[in-house]
Parts: C-alpha cells; structure tokens; sequence
C-alpha cells in the first residue's frame, strides 16, 4: 500500500470522526432516533431488567386473535439490549473510532484499484466515496426500518446521513489518490 493511500485512508478516518463527533456529539443526531424518551420510563426499565437478562433483540408483538393471527393496526415493539452498561461508553467509542479508520483505510485501497479512467476525474472519485455511502445506505439503514426496527423516516434520515457522510469525505480524500503512472512520473522527476 502506497504513502498516497495510507495518507488518503488516515485523512478519511479523521474527516469521519469530526464530521460524526460534529453532527452526533454536537447536534444530537443520532440522539435524536436512537434515544427518545419512554413517558414512564422508571417503569418499563425495571419490567425490562426483570424480563430481559440476556443480551439480544427482543420483539413484542400484541396478542394473537382467536383464529391464531396478529391483529391489524396493533404496534410492535423492539426492544434492544447489547449486554453492556453506561461503564462501556469509552471503550466502545474507541472501537467506533477504530472501525472509521479501518473502513476509511479499506476506501482508500479500494480506490486506489480503480481504472484510470476513475482516478483521472475528481468528480468520479468522489462519486466512489458516494457510492460506498449509498451501500451502507441501502444494505444498513433502508433494509433496518419496518416491524420491529426504525420508522421509514428515521432509516431514510440515517441513509441520508451515511450518503453525506461519505461523500463529504470522498471530497476530502479524493486529491490525494491519484492515477499510478502519473505518480510514478511525478516520483522520477524528483528523483
């Protein structure tokens, strides 16, 4: 792997981590979906504890009707517990921190392989950087939403918040890769 790639992929994790510390950590994002407030939640936290000890996602679903179906236009419940405390905010925003490198490092490499024809246009390497948004958008957000999992609404704000995300960041990234014969020429004639 070149300097230019692993530079590309170190630039790309940081331009991740500000633009998510900015986005989660100042404007409350991801607060905003992940976190919303239970009217009585003193309440349904101890049911929770009581009746949920192992880690997992749970469903709720209401009760079956005599001929042994759900019934219409009743909610379902998710109910999502990862095992682990408020004392795990650290150590798992570390590991956050290490998975934007590592993908950011994986983009650059990526990119990197792509035909000249890609790394000769600014425009097509950041539609790369875009494309790999729209994946996680599609695979990741979209596909959480339905019973059970996100409101269509909020999985389209998260889609949408991946696609920036990694465009933004293909913005940043994408001067720095650069077609491999170009470079090589540029390395001889400083030679």
């Amino acid at each position: 792997m070149s300097r230019n790639v692993i530079f590309a992929g170190f630039l790309g994790g940081v331009v991740l981590m500000v633009l998510t510390f900015v986005i989660n950590g100042i404007f409350g994002f991801r607060a905003g979906i992940d976190m919303k407030q239970i009217p009585d939640e003193r309440l349904v936290y101890e049911t929770l504890k009581e009746h949920i000890v192992d880690p997992g996602r749970y469903a709720c679903n209401p009760a079956l009707t005599p001929d042994r179906r759900f019934p219409g236009g009743e909610p379902v419940f998710s109910v999502l517990y990862g095992g682990v405390g408020h004392e795990a905010a650290g150590r798992l925003e570390i590991f956050g921190l290490v998975l934007a490198f590592l993908a950011s490092m994986i983009a650059a490499w990526m990119m990197s392989q792509m035909s000249e024809r890609i790394l000769s246009s600014y425009l097509r390497k950041v539609l790369f950087y875009m494309a790999i948004g729209l994946l996680i958008a599609v695979f990741i957000d979209l596909a959480n939403s339905g019973i059970g999992d996100y409101p269509l609404k909020d999985a389209f704000k998260l889609a949408a918040n991946h696609v920036a995300l990694w465009t933004l960041t293909g913005l940043a990234v994408a001067p720095i890769i650069r077609i491999k014969k170009a470079a090589a020429r540029e390395e001889a004639s400083r030679s």
